[in-house]
């Protein structure tokens, strides 16, 4: 279990394709500041179904979309 679960989850519920979140969203999600371990741990979206798009730090947003499966 990783401290990015409770944002994994949300993401999972949100059910689009495509959105972003805000670094302020997110910290409010996980409950604590969002930090360079996000950039180590992003690859666990995948189990969720999604995975991280475009990460902008003047923007201090990050894109989520659906990853696409496997046929």
């Amino acid at each position: 279990m990783s401290k990015y679960d409770p944002l994994w989850n949300y993401i999972k519920e949100n059910g689009t394709d495509k959105f972003k979140l805000g670094f302020t969203e997110i910290e409010d999600i996980i409950g604590q500041p969002i930090d360079h371990s996000f950039l180590k741990f992003k690859s666990e979206l995948l189990q969720y179904g999604y995975k991280v798009g475009k990460i902008s730090m003047k923007e201090h947003t990050v894109k989520f979309e659906r990853a696409e499966s496997d046929k």
